[in-house]
């Protein structure tokens, strides 16, 4: 069911250009934005995936992942096709990067799934849902004033006007910081790093925000970059933002070798210097996945694979051994 898209303006001889995110896209009749999820017909833009499911699960918050939001509780998560950039690494191509079948999920249905299944709320995952602006919007409002949470996963490619549209029906968002270098946004990705890091920055003026680095050997795991990305988020998205090192496995057009246990440990070492809370994706790491007192030391939450046991910490979110407040929402 396309609907007209939000963001964009008319162009002269049937063409428009997408105001949505950094792309810009310029498009003609039929064509459509490099995210696949918006086209130009009869001079008007259209989002032309606007409810349209291509996935649809409950899962555990720590799979998108969120270790300090809501810990243990399941989450309805939605997805579609499409992304606006172009990452030869993409680790979920299959939706990202082409058009897909999927299923009519107008935002009612979404709201009443989400209730009828007990979830704490919906979370917009799996592709970019940045590109799935209208339906994002929509549905999160309607779940909004039924008294659940949502949760964008993304990769904070998306202009201010827009996500200061969004950012008031959010409740919390991993954003995806894929490196410290433009140089790996242009020639990796096809975009740039700084929209990425304003969104975050402004993001975590409005909702919770934890943030997720994909390590690739030989493309963004120099010691120095990693420190340089530690240190901007303990100065701009504050010391406590919960961040999440996952592994690289070879997909889609890259070819670099596997992330190691070693290369996530080591990394783990280099921005714990700045931040309190780093923890490892993908792996088989029982310390890299548990949540820890920094003062007393204590295991307050334990994880073991999407298995979450909430221990030591008091319903107010201290640590129960020592009284130290922890940054989370429960």
């Amino acid at each position: 069911m396309p609907v007209e898209a939000s963001w964009y303006e008319k162009l002269d001889q049937g063409r428009t250009r997408c105001r949505l995110c950094p792309q810009a896209c310029e498009r003609g009749e039929g064509e459509s934005g490099l995210c696949l999820g918006r086209a130009t017909r009869g001079g008007v833009l259209y989002a032309q995936s606007y409810a349209r499911a291509a996935s649809a699960a409950m899962d555990p918050i720590e799979k998108k992942p969120l270790y300090h939001f809501h810990p243990g509780r399941e989450i309805l998560s939605l997805g579609t096709y499409g992304c606006n950039l172009r990452c030869t690494f993409c680790q979920n191509w299959n939706l990202s990067q082409q058009i897909v079948n999927a299923q009519e999920l107008p935002p009612e249905d979404a709201v009443r799934l989400a209730r009828d299944r007990g979830s704490i709320g919906i979370a917009y995952t799996y592709n970019e849902p940045l590109v799935w602006f209208e339906y994002v919007r929509d549905t999160a409002r309607a779940a909004q004033a039924q008294g659940l949470k949502n949760v964008l996963v993304t990769n904070g490619y998306v202009n201010p006007g827009p996500l200061k549209e969004l950012l008031p029906c959010v409740d919390a968002m991993n954003i995806d910081i894929k490196a410290f270098r433009e140089n790996f946004y242009r020639k990796l990705c096809h975009g740039h790093l700084q929209p990425v890091l304003d969104t975050a920055r402004t993001a975590a003026q409005a909702c919770h925000v934890e943030v997720t680095n994909l390590l690739i050997p030989g493309h963004n795991d120099d010691p120095v970059e990693q420190s340089e990305l530690a240190a901007w988020i303990a100065e701009n998205l504050g010391a406590d933002t919960p961040v999440h090192l996952s592994a690289y496995f070879p997909r889609y057009r890259l070819q670099a070798r596997p992330t190691s246990l070693a290369d996530l440990r080591a990394a783990r070492e280099r921005f714990r210097e700045r931040l309190t809370y780093v923890y490892l994706g993908n792996v088989p790491d029982a310390e890299g996945s548990d949540t820890i007192c920094p003062k007393c030391g204590t295991v307050l939450i334990g994880r073991r694979g999407y298995r979450t046991e909430v221990r030591e910490l008091t319903p107010a979110g201290a640590c129960a051994q020592c009284g130290q407040e922890i940054p989370l929402v429960a």
